[in-house]
């Protein structure tokens, strides 16, 4: 069978399981109070402009959150983290920025997120009162720039329906990437992983396949049925807050 007729047998497939209500159950906010919530905006000259900063529980340990392609960091607030935070009585601070739609990685030398992740996120931390990263939450795109921060930052990291690509005919259809080897260099798949890594991921998620060469690599790997949504990152959101505590 052709690659062609696999995906739409895929996406068949997965409409049909939506239809019968066997993806999963959508996730939802904890009626708790939210932790408290600051936004700032900062001058990324990495970035070559002005971007959100978004911290949720200031104070204690930071773990930086890489949200997905087509949001930003105050959408983390609109997913619920402050009240995930809360409701896992969490004794860590999550901090989120804005990353572009570039898979957090440079498309164009004017736009470098990643660069404003090593050079600049530690002293807006700083002047912030708080300490620099400990760990990394990626949600979809942002778990490909999440875990190539972590890895060259040597932190732990927990990805949520992780976008990476098995090829490169796969990764060319996002068009976030200069050329191949640009995306060969950065692509996690094909790089050293961090010693301390939690995955989850639902069965209905295009992703899947990539999400499970990452599973032999970590210490926590779940997979159930659901989908690239909201809904499933905020069902799963619990289990990522219990492990990021543990490496926190």
């Amino acid at each position: 069978m052709g690659a062609a007729l696999v995906a739409g047998a895929v996406v068949e497939q997965t409409r049909l399981r939506r239809l019968l209500g066997w993806t999963g159950p959508d996730g939802v906010v904890p009626a708790v109070k939210p932790v408290p919530v600051s936004v700032t905006r900062q001058r990324s000259a990495a970035r070559g402009r002005d971007v959100d900063m978004v911290v949720m529980q200031p104070g204690l340990p930071v773990c930086v959150l890489l949200h997905g392609r087509g949001n930003s960091a105050r959408g983390m607030i609109d997913l619920g983290v402050p009240a995930f935070l809360a409701a896992a009585q969490a004794r860590f601070t999550v901090v989120a920025v804005d990353g572009g739609d570039s898979y957090w990685v440079s498309r164009t030398p004017s736009d470098d997120p990643q660069r404003m992740l090593r050079e600049e996120l530690p002293g807006w931390l700083q002047a912030a009162g708080l300490a620099p990263p400990r760990a990394v939450l990626g949600i979809s795109m942002g778990c490909f720039g999440g875990l190539v921060y972590a890895r060259d930052a040597g932190l732990p990291a927990a990805v949520l329906s992780p976008a990476l690509f098995r090829s490169w005919d796969d990764a060319r259809t996002v068009d976030a990437f200069a050329d191949e080897a640009q995306w060969s260099s950065y692509e996690p798949l094909r790089h050293p992983l961090p010693k301390r890594l939690g995955v989850w991921c639902g069965e209905e998620d295009p992703f899947y396949d990539s999400a499970r060469e990452l599973a032999p690599h970590a210490e926590v790997a779940a997979f159930d049925h659901g989908e690239h949504t909201d809904g499933y990152w905020r069902r799963v959101l619990p289990a990522a807050m219990g492990y990021l505590g543990t490496v926190l």
